[in-house]
């Protein structure tokens, strides 16, 4: 809203702001306020003034591909005092690379509208492995080539394609999307958030292996997207409905809008949802593609739609007989309900399986990210899930690493090691996979050790040989073998930690091999294993079992 002509220049402002918990629109009450998420009244996103020159650039919107062909639309407002628009485009690598340089692409003012385009020679390209990024300065210049205004935004380059009846590819390399559902969420404050709290919740989203995230079910806050651009997720941002057909066309329509034209450039945003599990409004469907300059493609999450079937909560043998839609792209945008950590990794290894192994599955979302759980110091200070509405998460309300946390970071290590069992025959031989979509495992760390752990009635401690590094060279997509150096005696050690770290040092998995059965420790830890003299007696109220040193009393009314 422009409210220069309602200033006081040079005197005291005041800005009153009347708030509506409820809308006076029907269909955003529908989409918005009798949805699948907690709601609270107020403000809890950032408002702010902003001022700029007569003269100025409104906003861009970025198309920019893998192969460097770059355009862009610059919106400007008090466009006849402008001449010229032009971009420099500085990278912003994630690992250092020789010869990167600045480019500088320009184009004259025609219009409110202007288009800018050109090419950049071995652009470096975006992928949630290798986030690298440029920094994109415009602007806009007067006929002496004085400055009237400049416009940054951070953008990548890379190509997004959803190929019929065969995947979803990004920079030529088709994808599988290990994801999660996140809800903009703390227990302390609600829905309001932070640059921080987004990039906490993108590290640990990306610390049990997961490459994407999607929206539920609400446009994020800017710094999460960007979070999400500098460390690396695939994202599908969502317009805002729930199970009913929410906005109508006119609400709908600016919103879809505003959304578009403020996540538009980000590289991580791959595809766009409208609305959720029927919540959706078909008739702004085309309008997607008319306001997004990149022509992403557009799901409704839970239905089949176009080239992708986003069914929720399929069956497992619905699964396991092939009779998810045929010749359709199979995008789950839920699966997995992780009510009480029920589901999740409680179930997800057997899905995968299938998933991983179905060439038209592009992926999918658990449901969901973390418990959504409300601090309320009026009911003494305890947590309020909303009975079992909210606590449905992989991680608890303050992330706390449930179970599940620890399955979905081993079922969805991009280094797969095929399940096996250590015997006296071992060569040190594993059978591994590379799981990642663009990374070769040469650049990766393994780190084998051997272990011995402390016996019953010593002081914890676990002794291991000094880890030793292994180089594995292997391109994505390719199996393999990881050969490990035998020392002398490894029968004697307990256990066998293989642990694996990204390129940027952060720990991908720690496997860990028994090397003895369950039979063998027993033996050498239980002194009276063998003992075979049981004694069973009636005395008083109890039942007495007494066998060697062990002695165990029964309640004869209770059994306790």
């Amino acid at each position: 809203y422009d409210i220069s002509r309602l200033l006081k220049y040079g005197r005291k402002n005041e800005l009153q702001v009347l708030v509506k918990k409820h809308s006076d629109n029907a269909s955003v009450n529908e989409a918005e306020r009798t949805a699948d998420f907690w709601m609270f009244g107020g403000i809890f996103r950032p408002v702010y003034l902003e001022a700029k020159p007569n003269a100025n650039i409104e906003r861009v919107a970025v198309d920019a591909r893998a192969d460097g062909n770059f355009r862009a639309d610059v919106y400007l407002a008090g466009f006849n005092q402008a001449a010229s628009v032009q971009v420099k485009l500085t990278p912003l690598p994630v690992k250092p690379v020789d010869g990167t340089k600045e480019t500088v692409l320009s184009a004259a003012v025609t219009g409110a509208t202007t288009r800018i385009s050109g090419v950049v020679s071995e652009a470096l390209t975006w992928t949630p492995e290798l986030p690298n990024r440029y920094r994109a300065s415009f602007e806009l210049l007067d006929s002496k080539g004085e400055l009237l205004h400049r416009y940054n935004e951070i953008i990548g380059f890379r190509t997004v394609e959803v190929r019929e009846a065969d995947g979803v590819y990004v920079n030529g390399a088709r994808i599988k999307m290990k994801g999660v559902n996140r809800h903009t969420f703390h227990p302390k404050y609600g829905r309001t958030s932070s640059k921080a709290l987004s990039i906490r919740d993108v590290n640990t989203i990306k610390d049990m292996n997961m490459n994407a995230v999607r929206m539920s079910h609400y446009p994020p806050e800017k710094h999460f997207l960007a979070a999400c651009d500098s460390l690396g997720l695939f994202v599908l941002d969502e317009l805002t409905g729930w199970q009913k057909p929410s906005y109508d066309d006119t609400v709908g329509l600016k919103l879809l809008k505003e959304m578009i034209a403020r996540d538009v450039n980000h590289p991580s945003v791959i595809l766009w949802d409208n609305g959720n599990e029927g919540g959706g409004n078909y008739k702004l469907d085309d309008e997607f593609a008319r306001q997004d300059i990149q022509q992403r493609e557009v799901l409704h999450p839970w239905q089949q739609f176009g080239k992708i079937n986003a069914a929720h909560y399929i069956n497992y043998d619905y699964l396991a007989h092939d009779n998810s839609s045929r010749r359709k792209i199979f995008l789950p945008t839920e699966f997995i309900h992780g009510l009480y950590d029920g589901g999740a990794g409680a179930g997800l290894e057997d899905y995968w399986q299938k998933m991983w192994n179905d060439p038209l599955c592009a992926g999918g979302f658990i449901w969901v990210y973390a418990d959504e759980a409300v601090e309320r110091t009026d009911r003494s200070d305890s947590l309020d899930t909303d009975g079992n509405h909210a606590p449905d998460g992989i991680v608890g309300p303050y992330l706390e690493k449930e179970g599940s946390y620890y399955a979905v970071k081993e079922i969805w290590s991009p280094v797969f090691f095929e399940q096996r069992y250590i015997t006296p025959e071992f060569n040190g031989r594993f059978n591994i996979e590379n799981r990642f979509i663009y990374t070769n495992l040469r650049e990766c760390r393994f780190e084998v050790s051997w272990v011995k752990y402390s016996g019953p009635g010593q002081k914890t401690t676990i002794r291991e040989t000094p880890a030793k590094r292994i180089a594995v060279d292997l391109e994505p997509g390719r199996k393999g073998l990881l050969q490990l150096d035998m020392p002398s005696g490894w029968m004697n050690y307990d256990a066998l930690y293989i642990k694996v770290t990204d390129p940027y040092g952060k720990n991908i998995n720690t496997w860990t091999f028994p090397l003895k059965t369950p039979a063998l420790m027993a033996e050498a830890l239980l002194p009276h294993a063998s003992c075979k003299n049981i004694e069973l007696k009636g005395d008083g109220g109890s039942y007495v079992v007494k066998t060697c040193s062990l002695k165990i009393a029964f309640d004869k009314k209770t059994g306790i």
